[in-house]
């Protein structure tokens, strides 16, 4: 077992370079336990489940990340914008967030799920019904006064420039 005294005596390099493989593991086994669903009895049932996981799992890392950066309970727009940059998914995929009229925008620049699909000629992952669930339990986790809105997300794509694109405001 990889415990805290072991972890002590990785290098910087090799710590960044550990979190960075954690995160795109995470989403090489979310990927795997869907299209295994996905394989046995379709889309719709795997679409289910991981609406079902998501709406879970999301919650428990804002929890966590809000506890980490010591975020208060009303951490508003700044709070989200920070604590997103601490999750999961947006180590493994290259992200953006901006604040534009009032709101952030919050961008998944490259998806490793929809390549992964791409380069194994699956259809793409239609993803906007559980995303809905990941980014608006997140954000009111953060502050349950923020509201969350798809601009862009598979099937529905609106916005070529990223594989997914998120707003929130209060």
């Amino acid at each position: 077992m990889l415990d805290k005294d072991e972890l002590k005596k990785l290098s910087r390099e090799q710590l960044e370079e550990l979190l960075f493989i954690d995160s795109k593991n995470l989403i090489a086994m979310d990927g795997v336990w869907f299209q295994s669903i996905e394989k046995e009895i379709g889309m719709d049932s795997a679409m289910h489940h991981d609406e079902e996981a998501w709406k879970s799992y999301t919650r428990s890392e804002a929890r966590r990340i809000k506890k980490f950066l010591g975020l208060p309970e009303m951490a508003g727009l700044d709070g989200l914008a920070e604590a997103l940059k601490y999750r999961m998914v947006d180590r493994a995929n290259p992200s953006e967030t901006i604040f534009k009229d009032g709101k952030l925008i919050h961008k998944i620049l490259i998806c490793r799920v929809q390549e992964a699909r791409t380069r194994k000629n699956m259809p793409l992952h239609p993803c906007k019904s559980a995303a809905i669930y990941e980014y608006s339990g997140f954000a009111e986790v953060i502050d349950e006064r923020i509201k969350c809105r798809c601009i862009s997300c598979y099937p529905d794509v609106t916005d070529n420039s990223c594989s997914c694109a998120w707003e929130f405001w209060i």
